[in-house]
This record gives C-alpha cells, sequence and structure tokens, in this order.
C-alpha cells in the first residue's frame, strides 16, 4: 500500500464530491435524496447504480460494485489506488509530496501523468503546424474544402503532422520526455532493429481523440494525398492511456446535447461529426473504427435510449451498420439507419443543403429491421425461391441478437409477413444462429472478487463503529480479538474496521479509509452505509457485543459438552470439564439483556 498519509487522502476525498466526480463521467438523475445511474460496470436496463452525497458513496444493487470516491476512479479509469488519488488530487489543485510515495507507485502515477503531458504538447504542436507552418498549405486547403475554418480548427484543436521523420520527436525530446515516455506514448515508430524512433503520423491532418473529461489521449490522423498512403486513417496504437474499443469520439463535447435528445446520431468519421456538431447537431458521436464494441454501446447507453446509425450508403457502411447492430441491441437501445443520397456523406450533405436537411433526414430514418428488410426484398433475386430463403437467413442472424421477448416477437411478425414465411419458420431459424452465444460470451461481465457478506449482527457493529464515534470507542475498549477470532471472512473484515484509524463522524476520513481496502471488502461496507444509525447507537452496539459474546460462550459450551459424551472419560475428565461448563453457564448469565429495540 502506498504510503501517502492519511490527512492527505481525507483532504482529496473532502475536496473531491463524489456526485459531481461521476456526474463528469455519465449523466445522473437525482432521485429523492440519492442519485441514479445505469451502472458503468455490468449490462443492465433498469438503473441500479446508486449515489449518495450525504455518505459520499456510491453503490450498485445490481453486480455489487461501491465504495468511495477513489473506488469509482480506479474501477471506471482502470487505474490503481496512487493514480486515482493522484487523478483526484490534481483536479482538486492538492499536491501530494512524492516522498510519501513508495517509488513504484510513484512511477506508474507518473507515467500516466506524463503521457497525458506529452498528448497534450502534440496536440498544440500539431495544430501550430496546421495555423501557421509553412508546409501546411496543402492541410489547410483540404480543411478550407471541408468547410473548416480556424475557429473550428482551433475548438476541437485540429493540427497537421509534417511529412517529417522527426518533426514531433524533436519538439518532444526537447521538452525534456523521455525516450520511455515516447516510446509508450504511441506517437512514435522503430525500426525493425528497435534502435531508430521516428514520427508515426507524417502528412497528415490531425484529429486528437479525447476521454469523457477531454484529456487528449490519442490521435487520428487522415492522409492528404492518397498515393502518399493506402491507409485513409491512422490511429494511435493502444497504450496506456487508449483502448480503442472503449472510446467514443467528440463524447466529451456532446454528453449534454447526447442527454436532452435521449438520441444518438452516430456519424463514421470525425469530419462528419465535427461538420454536424457545428452546424447546431450536437447529439453526434463516432466509434473508433467502424462498428460498436460492447463496452462503446454500454457508455452510449447511459446517455440515450436511441441510436441512428449515419454510416455511407456503401457495402462497407452497411457491414458496418450490421457489425454495431448486436452490441446495441444488447444494451436495449433502439436502433434506427438513416438513408443518405447516393455519393453523400453527413458532412457533404449539410454543406450542400444546410442542417435543416441533415434533421430530416433523422428524423425519417428507419428502424433498423424495416430498412434491412426493405433492403433483401428489393433485390431482383429475392423473386427467387433461394433469394427468400437467403434472405431469411440474413434476417434471421439479425433477429437473434434481440432479446427474446416481446419486441422480438414484434419484429419477427412483422419480418416473417413482410417475407412470405411463417413466423414459427423464422423461429426455426433463428435457433441455428450460433451468434448469440458467442455475443453472450463476448459481453460477459469480468469477474469480481467474491462478495463478503456480513452476519447481522455483525453489519450492526460494523455500521456503529463506520459511523457514531460513542460506539466505536466503545466497541474498540472490548477487546475485539477474543470474540473475532474465529477465522471467518466477516470477523476479519470487522477487526479491521475495529482496528482502523479514522474519525467516525466525518465521511471524507471514513472514506479515505474505505479506499485502503481491497474491492469486495469495501463494496460490503459501502453497502453498510447507505443505512440509517439508530438514536442509540452505542446501546445497540453494546447489545450486538454481547449477543457476539454469548455465541462465543455457547459454542465453547457445546464443545466440551461434546467432550463429555466421549466414551471412556475418566472421573476427573469429567469433573474437569463440568466445572468448565458450569463456569461458561455463569459468564452467559452475567451479560446484560439487551437495553434496546432490536434494530431491522
Amino acid at each position: 500500500m502506498p504510503q501517502i498519509p492519511q490527512e492527505i487522502i481525507e483532504q482529496i476525498a473532502a475536496a473531491n464530491d463524489i456526485v459531481e466526480v461521476i456526474g463528469g463521467y455519465f449523466p445522473l438523475r437525482r432521485m429523492g435524496g440519492t442519485f441514479k445511474a445505469l451502472c458503468p460496470f455490468h449490462n443492465e436496463r433498469t438503473p441500479s447504480f446508486n449515489v449518495n452525497p450525504h455518505r459520499q458513496i456510491f453503490k450498485c444493487f445490481g453486480c455489487g460494485a461501491g465504495g468511495s470516491v477513489f473506488r469509482f476512479v480506479m474501477d471506471y479509469e482502470h487505474l490503481d489506488f496512487v493514480a486515482a488519488v493522484r487523478k483526484l488530487a490534481d483536479k482538486a489543485g492538492i499536491k501530494i509530496p512524492e516522498a510519501e510515495m513508495s517509488q513504484a507507485d510513484y512511477e506508474r502515477a507518473d507515467l500516466r501523468r506524463r503521457l497525458l503531458s506529452l498528448h497534450a504538447d502534440a496536440a498544440e504542436y500539431f495544430h501550430q503546424q496546421l495555423m501557421r507552418g509553412k508546409s501546411a498549405d496543402a492541410a489547410r486547403d483540404y480543411m478550407k474544402k471541408r468547410g473548416l475554418n480556424a475557429e473550428v480548427a482551433k475548438s476541437w484543436k485540429i493540427g497537421f503532422a509534417p511529412d517529417s521523420w522527426d518533426g514531433l520527436l524533436a519538439p518532444m525530446r526537447e521538452r525534456g520526455y523521455s525516450e520511455m515516455e515516447l516510446k509508450e506514448s504511441g506517437l512514435f515508430s522503430t525500426g525493425d532493429d528497435g534502435s531508430k524512433m521516428y514520427d508515426r503520423f507524417r502528412g497528415r491532418v490531425m484529429f486528437p481523440i479525447c476521454n469523457d473529461t477531454g484529456e487528449v489521449i490519442a490521435f487520428s490522423g487522415r492522409v492528404l494525398f492518397a498515393e502518399q498512403s493506402p491507409a485513409k486513417y491512422v490511429n494511435s496504437p493502444e497504450t496506456p492511456l487508449f483502448t480503442k474499443g472503449n472510446v467514443l469520439f467528440g463524447l466529451n463535447k456532446s454528453k449534454r446535447a447526447l442527454i436532452a435528445a435521449k438520441q444518438a446520431i452516430v456519424c463514421e468519421g470525425q469530419v462528419d461529426l465535427i461538420t454536424a456538431f457545428e452546424a447546431g447537431v450536437q447529439n453526434v458521436i463516432a466509434a473508433q473504427g467502424t462498428a460498436f464494441t460492447d463496452r462503446q454501446a454500454r457508455i452510449l447507453k447511459r446517455y440515450v435510449d436511441e441510436v441512428v446509425m449515419c454510416f455511407d450508403a456503401d457495402n462497407a457502411g452497411v457491414k458496418a451498420t450490421k457489425s454495431s447492430l448486436p452490441h446495441l441491441l444488447a444494451e436495449g437501445l433502439l436502433v434506427r439507419v438513416m438513408t443518405l443520397p447516393q455519393g453523400d456523406d453527413p458532412d457533404s450533405l449539410i454543406r450542400s443543403q444546410g442542417a435543416e436537411a441533415f434533421r430530416e433526414r433523422v428524423a425519417a430514418s428507419k428502424d433498423f429491421f424495416d430498412h434491412q428488410i426493405h433492403r433483401l426484398v428489393s433485390v431482383p433475386d429475392f423473386a427467387t425461391p433461394r433469394g427468400k430463403i437467403a434472405a431469411a437467413r440474413e434476417l434471421a442472424e439479425l433477429l437473434a441478437f434481440i432479446p427474446e421477448g416481446i419486441t422480438r416477437e414484434a419484429v419477427l411478425n412483422n419480418a416473417a409477413m413482410r417475407l412470405g414465411f411463417s413466423p414459427q419458420d423464422l423461429r426455426v431459424l433463428i435457433k441455428r444462429v450460433p451468434q448469440r452465444a458467442a455475443l453472450d460470451e463476448e459481453n460477459a461481465e469480468p469477474q469480481r472478487a467474491e462478495a463478503i457478506t456480513l452476519d447481522p449482527t455483525k453489519e450492526w457493529i460494523a455500521l456503529l463503529a463506520l459511523r457514531s464515534p460513542a460506539a466505536r470507542m466503545w466497541l474498540q475498549a472490548q477487546g475485539c480479538d477474543r470474540v473475532l477470532d474465529d477465522g471467518q471472512p466477516d470477523s476479519a473484515l470487522l477487526l479491521k474496521v475495529l482496528d482502523a484509524d479514522f474519525r467516525a463522524d466525518e465521511p471524507s476520513s471514513v472514506n479515505a479509509w474505505l479506499a485502503t481496502l481491497d474491492a469486495a471488502e469495501e463494496s460490503a461496507l459501502s453497502s453498510l452505509l447507505e443505512r440509517a444509525v439508530p438514536p442509540e447507537a452505542r446501546v445497540v452496539a453494546e447489545d450486538c457485543w454481547h449477543e457476539l459474546e454469548r455465541r462465543v460462550l455457547l459454542r465453547k459450551r457445546q464443545a466440551i459438552e461434546a467432550q463429555l459424551r466421549a466414551p471412556g472419560l475418566s472421573i476427573e475428565d469429567m469433573g474437569r470439564l463440568h466445572t468448565q461448563v458450569l463456569d461458561l453457564q455463569r459468564q452467559l448469565a452475567a451479560l446484560p439483556p439487551p437495553r434496546s429495540p432490536k434494530p431491522v
């Protein structure tokens, strides 16, 4: 565990409101005194993710994830504890003394910070090259032809990578970035022997890729002249900052519009998205690539109920739409398809006919299955028996991705009528489709640590020790080991609570300590913090503690009574054991009776 002083962790916890932090990643809806959302850690359609602003904790009652603001940042951004603390400290403007961190922890946290800094510097370098670079005339002409003026370039930090082997490398070295940082960034490549480093992006218009909070984590570079490279776009490789399947381009800018519209218009490329956004159609996003991943679909579900696919009408666009479908349907999203004029994309349509024409196309978009049925029945081959069977099989593969229920039956019946098949025939074809099981396996949630369930009496002791200073002080004076030495996981966790050094009347102090536990322990205790503390907290704590003492004495008595039933005991042994039983009975009789109503 990193040696960051408890008082600094508490200071960081107090300075970061958990509602504000989580609300910066995805929308939260107030429900009485708490906030709710779809859980980011597992698939669900009904919100079970709860954020409590009073206790400064989160809890999902679906998958069990829960804890402090530190735990959320750790799980959501896949960071270790030190990196999460550092990120929240930076957000609050709190400096962590480097001497207090272990070397390994410091290096991990510092690498992420340095990579973010390197990407920010690279974005500024590329942008300045586009705006003022002598070799960027072709890039500026491209921007002008696409209707992207200087203000748009500034807003989206669009840039240009000179056609040079070290155009970016040289200035980044001058800024003091190490060879390891340059290599880990993904902005540079090396020769086959690994000895020579050079710019990955050359002669391309550069589009920064940002995370939810607007930090640059990668780039996408568009080639200016087709003859220069067969690859129209080149994206950053996966790095400690960037996993392609976890990021939606433009989300950091379009979040509010997505929430307001409850609809996402999915564009194929960055320029399409930027043109639509700047024209006032701001509920737009783009996948990093063509088809969606399950993670991207899950992110989108937090903001919207409906997705309009706005891909080109060519074969690649049709393929991308179909590939995205299973992931979107698995999240319960309604999928529609927008039809573009032949030869147009969103960018060209908006520039030639205006934003209103684009909006009209969005409003007229068809349900995905209606669109697919229309496409299948429109081909000449559909008139033949072989063509009809092929169409039915293709549609069955798509229908298999709709979870069984009313929606699937409604779509299936409509499709059967349009194709001229019976619903039962389509059901038979769907059962033969292997993709559903494959998708379920792909979307399977990562296994969490086995949950810890506390005995109800221990739950109350843990809650009171976490929330009531008076109860905590009394409990800590009782000699906990003699009662909690049974080797049970809940007893071990309760011992941690009673041995810990925090202030029970300050949520930031409690949460700073919670963050030092493992995920299963933090989840178990964060569940308790949702409960109200009874008025006579110390009395309840004493009653519950005496109940644990009673159990210990009863277990000892039962063990001795079992020995007394054993054959072949000597008179001396029987007398000794009877004396022990009498002593335990006296101790049981001496325990005070409960003085408070049993907590519920």
